[in-house]
């Protein structure tokens, strides 16, 4: 179904941490989420409108400590701009036309402008969402619908040579949305882990879990996400932590490692997982362990071959998966997975669940994987449409991290959070006195209600609540040190 952009209105708001949450080179105490709404008109002449949003994220696209947060925000913004132009000036076009056929000029383009091949995805992967969300309300379609049928016109492409139709087009009439999935809850390297980690001085005391030790009553979840620093002994230190607090309560727990690229090369995480492996201590934890997410710097990730690591545990691409070639690149190197991230783009989680399914077809296993991972998706349109489709793609565990870090809908308008907890009762509540919140409780979110017409979100944004967003520089931006 052709269709094409007419119009696109950008807006931010300011999000404050409940918890700090360190990942990587920086430590997380407030942040901003885009929205973006769109005009679209079909080819019969009707018009419709549509909204995705997505957390500006200082130092995870870009992490070069040479540029500050304010300008990691201006390059997502940079990011959007040309992908708004490309996209209107492409005309008719069918929803994955729009995406594959200005791919390559957005990726040229962001290069230009010093833009990462991460950064340079973020505008087209919110756009991509809104597209779909306004043809969804013309059709009545709901996400999980669509993408079945097909009707944003994914195919084959010289982008992906290697995905055929002849694989992909089954694959796609086969995707069914999940009814529930398990959190898989984020551990930052700061986060507190016991009462004695958090004196009463500096408790918050919002009703909400603020240690370790709570979130695994509070939220009595089986899955774990675990960050590590890059250094081998402070992280031994903390992962036996962690291990004493999930053997004691965690009851048949699942965990994964992310060394978010503190890694400097294979040699140091291979290191690491060696004396994990020695560590008393950390017994039950290595029998826990999933796989590895992305532990090695994106510019030596992948340089050289992972597969004495990967006897160990299998290992995924993250941050290195900028392009729609590099989960194939990585393969050729002992690599085994691959994460979704809707901020990546979720035309790239569905090209590469194909290729998933297709690899282990072919092998008779499933040594092929994707993960479900999160960059803090905020209540509400975020984490909804990313919910849609993770579970859309078969995955029974996403890791979630703004439930925990934020406090819900706080700080969006009282009208907006209700009208979210009547669309979507069973996925929050709102308690008298505290804002919206994503219902957690035994680990699990119950994802019916996303089946709404449209990309999942279902609720009209409050838009004048919002700021509008900044205009973004026209020109490359310079490194501030």
């Amino acid at each position: 179904m052709k269709l094409k952009l007419d119009q696109v209105d950008r807006f931010e708001r300011d999000v404050r941490l409940r918890l700090p949450f360190r990942f990587g080179v920086i430590t997380v105490t407030e942040s901003i989420h885009a929205f973006v709404r769109v005009r679209i008109s079909l080819a019969d002449g009707r018009t419709s409108e549509g909204v995705a949003a997505e957390a500006l994220g200082a130092k995870w696209f870009e992490k070069s400590p040479a540029f500050t947060d304010a300008q990691n925000f201006d390059q997502l913004r940079q990011s959007l701009d040309i992908a708004i132009e490309h996209y209107k000036a492409r005309g008719f076009d069918t929803p994955f036309g729009l995406f594959a056929g200005t791919y390559l000029t957005q990726q040229a383009r962001g290069a230009q402008l010093g833009l990462n091949p991460l950064v340079a995805s973020y505008g087209p992967a919110l756009l991509d969402r809104a597209i779909l969300d306004a043809l969804g309300k013309a059709t009545g379609r709901s996400f999980a619908e669509m993408v079945s049928t097909n009707v944003p016109g994914i195919e084959a492409t010289d982008l992906t040579p290697d995905v055929k139709d002849a694989h992909l087009q089954p694959f796609l009439a086969s995707l069914k949305p999940g009814e529930t999935i398990d959190l898989r809850h984020t551990v930052g390297l700061v986060d507190p882990l016991t009462a004695a980690d958090r004196p009463t001085s500096a408790r918050v005391n919002d009703g909400l879990p603020e240690t370790l030790e709570e979130v695994v009553s509070y939220y009595r979840g089986r899955y774990y996400k675990l960050k590590v620093g890059g250094d081998i002994k402070a992280d031994l230190d903390r992962l036996s932590r962690i291990a004493s607090v999930l053997d004691a309560g965690a009851g048949d727990y699942r965990v994964t490692l992310d060394g978010n690229e503190q890694y400097d090369d294979v040699d140091g995480i291979l290191e690491l997982w060696r004396k994990v492996e020695e560590t008393p201590a950390l017994a039950r934890m290595v029998q826990a362990t999933l796989f590895i997410e992305q532990p090695i710097k994106r510019a030596a990730a992948l340089s050289r071959p992972v597969t004495e690591l990967a006897e160990y545990r299998p290992v995924i691409i993250d941050e290195s998966d900028g392009e729609l070639s590099s989960f194939p690149t990585a393969l050729t190197l002992g690599y085994s997975g691959v994460s979704s991230k809707n901020c990546k783009g979720f035309y790239k989680s569905i090209l590469n669940a194909a290729r998933v399914e297709r690899l282990n077809a072919e092998v008779g296993s499933t040594r092929y994987f994707m993960s479900a991972e999160d960059l803090t998706t905020g209540p509400g349109t975020s984490v909804q449409q990313d919910l849609a489709l993770v579970s859309l793609l078969g995955l029974s565990h996403v890791e979630r991290n703004a439930h925990h870090f934020i406090d819900g809908m706080s700080g969006v308008p009282e009208g907006e959070q209700k009208a979210f907890v009547a669309a979507h009762p069973a996925l929050y509540e709102k308690l008298p006195g505290k804002p919206g919140r994503l219902k957690a409780s035994g680990g699990t979110l119950a994802l019916g209600s996303l089946g709404c017409p449209g990309f999942a979100v279902g609720v009209d944004l409050d838009f004048k609540s919002m700021r509008p967003m900044p205009a973004a520089p026209k020109e490359r931006l310079k490194a501030s040190t």
